[in-house]
């Protein structure tokens, strides 16, 4: 095996992991790409047997027999793509990759749930970030759009999924109820599948119990993610009496489908793609008008990166896919799903917070948060213990200071408030501090994470705290022979400004595999979420919490995600002939970069954030549903834009079967007609970019409006665009020059706004210079 070193901060998470989940068999299964099928959308069940059948005859001619075959293979895709999923023999599977029909062999490798909780911090708002105003009626608005969700499953019984006042279900729908046992759908959950037959050819011992035949969601994600999306009106909803409101999800009155893709957490992920494939087949053949897809894995090229395949296969077919951008920032160029034809969101705050204050004993108070519904009795001081001068003897410093297991002496812990560092699994450190006798934690952060903070509801009174506010913590405790301090009870605090803050953990660009295109594309809510839950979880997700809650909060890319999805939903249902790309447009395009002071989105640490960071901005639902002018884009755009990077015909099988398309000879990267601007490596040349606008208002004149990046000249031709009709198109190019002498190098930002005084059409310019 190939030696690996890990971080020493990550080591004893790496080796409780490692002691924790399941082995890894040593046959490996893949995915066998052989391209797209001639039947279309529609194949007769004939046509599906005879694909199946191809799919043996090709494998068994490798093995030497149909019937080897037969067994080897445990998925079949013969709908929309053509091609099989098996366990093989590497060998083996080398001899199949040089067969002529074979387009490329994929190994089956496990993707992440983007959520925070690791498993750690739990994470809709009450509003969803819904429209308010009276443009949407959302209390009937929105029924004929079918929303789906790729995740964990889903809890059917959940309030948020209620079918009242429903009508019957769409003809067009051709997906139906596959949940499991003791699973029912209804009008308003109207499909759910599960797919794990990639999990099991990987994991050892096999899972054979029936919390793997079944859609129901047991670890609480993709009820959370699907709710958040398109969950239905629901009122009273609270976690532990804070965040009190009605529910909605971000199109409350859709019709939602479930497919259930992941499963346990094993060292390789928890869904696999040969699962994730075969889910996105189904959701594309059932009918979805959206596809909510809160998982992923590290950016590779398109021809690599099954994800993007099957995303570019959704689109083809009308589909809109919203995907999470991971949860690994704030390093650069670590975004996750970033294939020009998916929509890449990245997670901010809301508005609201869940606030305690640690009060000390020099009547200090400094003010975290938590979602623990244990309460300190009034104003009565505790003695205050760092977790590292409670250690146990035969102790690491290390292991002491972020409260693992076995490290606190309840002799000089009892009674006391403990101050552990946050570092993994932060509701196990509350665990840890409650078995050794504290009657609080409070939970401080080390210098990287800087000023996030996280509530979790823990078993005890608790309160997370900011670095800096840590400082101030040790110093009291260095101050004073008695340290004493109160944690006060939650308080939901709502109006909070600056809002929305940029998170931390919300993955960056630049775009690693193409940095002509800008992702993230669009932010969105993701931090502090409230939204259903399963009541097969606990709030924690730790084994030793009993508690159960029909809704909770929830944190990361995966809960800002099914925002956009709904919102789409929405955009959907008002103008069912946009295509996924026109959508897209009218999000970006409308979205804001400033925070509610009217200052600039900022990150935690209260320094100003960039289009790296949150994309077009953070989204303004409402502004999108009139967005004045839409970049547009077709499949032919993104096959041209896959032939500019140089994709050969057998590449070009991956994402299309049109044996008559020939790539455009003049078309560039930077020529795709995407809703931002990037240009990367700008030196000493002029470099024009093509953009094309349709109107999707009234008649009009717009003007061009340009907020040049630092140390570049940035001209539009022509400056002005009149439309006398809808639908048309305007064609204009955006040229980009360096600034003679300017000693400009690194990321530059600017603005291009088509404005024609009642619309603002904003598109950001990101430009890389480097030195001349």
């Amino acid at each position: 095996m190939e030696a690996f070193n890990l971080p020493p901060l990550l080591l004893p998470f790496f080796i409780f992991a490692l002691l924790q989940t399941s082995t890894i068999a040593a046959k490996k299964s893949y995915i066998v790409y052989l391209g797209s099928h001639s039947h279309g959308l529609n194949p007769s069940a004939l046509d599906l047997q005879l694909t199946t059948q191809t799919h043996y005859n090709l494998l068994g001619s490798v093995l030497g027999s149909n019937e080897a075959a037969k067994e080897a293979i445990f998925y079949s895709y013969n709908r929309n793509i053509n091609g099989f999923a098996a366990v093989l023999d590497q060998n083996v599977a080398e001899d199949i990759a040089k067969h002529p029909d074979v387009i490329s062999v994929y190994e089956n490798k496990g993707l992440k749930l983007h959520t925070t909780r690791s498993w750690n911090f739990l994470g809709v708002e009450n509003d969803g970030g819904v429209p308010s105003n009276s443009l949407w009626n959302l209390s009937s608005f929105g029924e004929s759009t079918i929303i789906g969700n790729i995740d964990s499953g889903v809890r059917p019984e959940s309030k948020s999924f209620s079918d009242e006042g429903y009508g019957p279900i769409p003809k067009r729908w051709k997906g139906s109820c596959e949940g499991g046992s003791n699973f029912r759908c209804n009008r308003k959950l109207i499909g759910a599948r599960y797919f794990n037959k990639g999990y099991i050819s990987i994991v050892e011992p096999k899972p054979l119990n029936s919390t793997f035949e079944t859609a129901r969601d047991h670890d609480g994600h993709g009820t959370h993610t699907l709710s958040t999306a398109g969950g239905n009106f629901v009122e009273g909803v609270n976690i532990f009496g804070n965040g009190y409101g009605t529910a909605k999800g971000g199109s409350p009155k859709a019709l939602v489908a479930a497919y259930r893709v992941c499963w346990p957490q094993t060292l390789d992920g928890a869904c696999f793609i040969a699962d994730v494939v075969a889910g996105f087949e189904a959701a594309i053949s059932d009918g979805v008008d959206v596809l909510s897809v809160s998982l992923g894995g590290d950016a590779t090229e398109f021809s690599n990166d099954l994800m993007a395949i099957m995303s570019f296969h959704a689109v083809k077919n009308g589909i809109t896919v919203v995907c999470s951008a991971g949860n690994s920032g704030p390093i650069e160029s670590i975004v996750s799903n970033v294939a020009p034809w998916m929509i890449t969101v990245g997670a901010s705050t809301i508005d609201r917070l869940f606030t305690t204050y640690v009060v000390l004993g020099n009547k200090m108070r400094l003010k975290g948060e938590s979602l623990s519904n244990q309460i300190l009795p009034a104003n009565k001081f505790y003695p205050l213990i760092r977790s590292l001068d409670a250690k146990s003897d035969n102790v690491s410093t290390y292991d002491a200071q972020t409260c693992e297991k076995g490290t606190l002496d309840p002799k000089k812990v009892k009674g006391k408030i403990v101050v552990c560092v946050n570092v993994g699994d932060s509701m196990a450190k509350s665990y840890v501090a409650a078995q050794a006798g504290a009657v609080g934690i409070i939970l401080v952060n080390y210098e990287d994470i800087g000023d996030e903070l996280l509530p979790a509801a823990h078993l005890l009174p608790a309160a997370h705290i900011s670095y800096t506010d840590r400082k101030s913590i040790d110093q009291y405790i260095q101050s004073t022979k008695s340290p004493m301090a109160y944690i006060t009870r939650v308080k939901t605090e709502s109006g909070i400004k600056p809002a929305p803050i940029m998170a931390s953990f919300s993955s960056r660009g630049p775009n690693p595999v193409e940095p002509s295109i800008l992702k993230p594309d669009i932010t969105a809510p993701g931090v502090n979420i409230l939204a259903a839950f399963s009541d097969e979880a606990s709030p924690t997700g730790s084994p030793f919490d009993k508690r159960q809650i029909l809704y909770t909060v929830l944190s990361g890319t995966s809960m800002s995600c099914p925002h956009i999805s709904g919102i789409v939903g929405l955009l959907k249902t008002l103008y069912p002939k946009w295509s996924p790309a026109a959508i897209r447009s009218a999000i970006m395009t409308t979205a804001e970069t400033k925070a509610n002071d009217l200052n600039p989105i900022l990150n935690p640490e209260k320094e100003k954030v960039n289009p790296l960071a949150y994309g077009a901005g953070h989204v303004q639902p409402n502004k999108a549903a009139d967005p004045g002018l839409v970049y547009d884009l077709s499949t032919q755009d993104y096959l041209n834009f896959l032939c500019a990077r140089g994709y050969n015909k057998t590449l070009m099988k991956l994402f299309t079967s049109d044996t008559s398309f020939v790539c455009s000879k003049s078309f560039k990267v930077t020529d795709l007609n995407y809703p931002s601007i990037s240009m990367n490596n700008l030196k000493s040349e002029v470099v024009e970019i093509k953009r094309r606008v349709k109107n999707v208002g009234s008649p009009g004149t717009y003007v061009a409006q340009v907020e040049a990046p630092p140390g570049v000249s940035v001209s539009v031709d022509p400056s002005t665009l009149k439309f006398t009709k809808t639908d048309e198109e305007k064609d204009f190019k955006v040229v980009l020059r360096r600034v003679p002498n300017n000693q400009t190098d690194g990321y530059v930002f600017g603005k291009l706004v088509w404005s024609d005084g009642k619309h603002r059409v904003s598109s950001p310019i990101f430009v890389i210079l480097r030195r001349q």
